[in-house]
């Protein structure tokens, strides 16, 4: 048996992660990929899994702890220790270090839209409001000595963090530092553009209540939803695709996918449609740059794609689009969304959406706004589609016509060019042939 120091494993850009729960004690038995703790950064919640079977012989980290890829967590006692070298007895007895597998749990935020957020998504998100000197604070506020909770507490409230002398344990700069620039000269202007809280009410006195805690999914996508919303000047473009014979063809593939053990739906053919729409439209496909003079033109095509769960909405993004069939997407889909609602996907599962899509198609409505989720400039909604006469020029024909909701940022892309994009992603939809090209 060999004693092994189970550490962070790569958790992508994240540092200085909060550990918001021990799920093992000293003494328990587990099994590999069992969740040993629970840490939470600013876009996602996620379980460090243990990478191989033994008995919890030391937790190293208590709840609050602040902890970085490589930092140790627990020791196990395991017979998949890592072997010392031959005749060492000074390393047979010292703990092997060994990094657990990729986080197993992320609850994220995002946004169509959600969450943003930022990234989310969910995804790293503009800033909340503007600095006392009329400018925007940078998005990671460059080498400021600050947790990764002091910076989105920052960027919620558009306090700029390079601003600040902080008072922390060597120069670290706070919450409370954060909350008294907020509260000085100039608050109105630091604030978010000076918009007032709506004021609290005791609904008691009104009738029965019950306070119900909001989901720490919630929790995450709000102010990534509010972020975008008040930074982003959104406008939806509405029209109609004729998906008659695309449906047809849509039953046709999803008789054989059953008998593989998964469905082909129609959100197959709108990533597929998307794609064809953002190579002819690029200015959809890009973000604007930090200091907003520039756009970044993205080559490559991974979608995020809203998926209701039971804690509220997630966005998994969906990479390289343009290099999978229909068949392929609508099974990559199917395992996403039940790793989605299960609560087990990563940080990756979440990131580097250039465009995302929210499907209420199973649902209903006529028309709704999606908000766009931030870096990305675009997101199509969609809703139920429905039987409507259609008139062919000679007579009107039933036709099963689908609407698409297009919101874009005003700022990068004007009515026209959204009405254009738009009318060729219904003329896609309309002839699956095009959808090849």
């Amino acid at each position: 048996m060999s004693l092994i120091d189970v550490k962070v494993p790569d958790i992508g850009d994240f540092q200085d992660i909060p550990v918001i729960e021990i799920l093992v004690k000293p003494g328990d038995e587990v099994s590999p990929e069992d969740p040993l703790v629970s840490l939470e950064s600013d876009k996602a919640t996620m379980e460090v899994p243990s990478p191989a079977a033994g008995k919890v012989v030391e937790v190293l980290v208590s709840v609050g702890d602040k902890v970085s890829q490589g930092s140790p967590i627990v020791r196990l006692e395991s017979e998949a220790g890592v072997a010392s070298s031959a005749g060492d007895d000074k390393a047979q007895s010292a703990p092997a270090s060994v990094s657990a597998p990729g986080p197993q749990k992320t609850a994220t935020a995002a946004s169509p839209a959600p969450a943003p957020a930022s990234p989310p998504a969910a995804v790293p998100l503009t800033p909340g409001g503007v600095a006392a000197s009329g400018l925007p604070p940078p998005m990671d506020f460059g080498n400021v000595h600050a947790s990764p909770s002091v910076r989105r507490l920052a960027r919620e409230l558009g306090v700029d963090l390079t601003q600040i002398t902080g008072t922390g344990e060597k120069g670290r700069v706070t919450k409370d530092d954060v909350k008294r620039a907020l509260a000085g000269a100039g608050a109105a202007a630091i604030s978010g553009r000076g918009i007032p809280d709506i004021p609290a009410q005791d609904f008691s006195k009104f009738g029965e209540i019950e306070t119900v805690p909001l989901t720490r999914l919630r929790k995450l996508s709000g102010p990534a939803l509010h972020r975008a919303w008040l930074n982003i000047p959104h406008v939806t473009h509405t029209d109609e695709a004729d998906i008659t014979d695309l449906e047809n063809y849509r039953k046709t593939l999803d008789a054989a996918a059953r008998e593989k053990g998964f469905r082909v739906t129609l959100l197959a053919f709108l990533m597929k449609a998307a794609v064809v729409s953002l190579k002819a439209y690029p200015t959809f496909n890009a973000s604007l740059s930090p200091s907003k003079d520039a756009l970044i033109l993205k080559k490559y095509y991974n979608l995020g794609i809203a998926v209701d769960t039971p804690d509220g909405l997630v966005v998994p993004v969906i990479k390289d689009v343009d290099r999978k069939g229909i068949m392929e997407l609508s099974q990559e889909m199917a395992e996403v969304s039940a790793r989605m609602r299960e609560g087990k996907i990563t940080p990756a599962d979440i990131q580097g959406a250039t465009f995302s899509i929210s499907s209420l198609g199973g649902i209903g409505g006529t028309s709704f706004t999606p908000i766009v989720n931030a870096p990305e400039v675009a997101i199509l909604g969609v809703v139920r589609a429905t039987m409507k006469p259609v008139w062919n020029g000679e007579e009107f024909k039933p036709r099963l016509m689908l609407p698409l909701c297009v919101s874009y940022d005003h700022r990068v892309i004007d009515g026209a060019l959204a009405a254009r994009f738009t009318r060729k992603f219904a003329d896609v939809l309309a002839d699956v042939r095009q959808l090849i090209l």
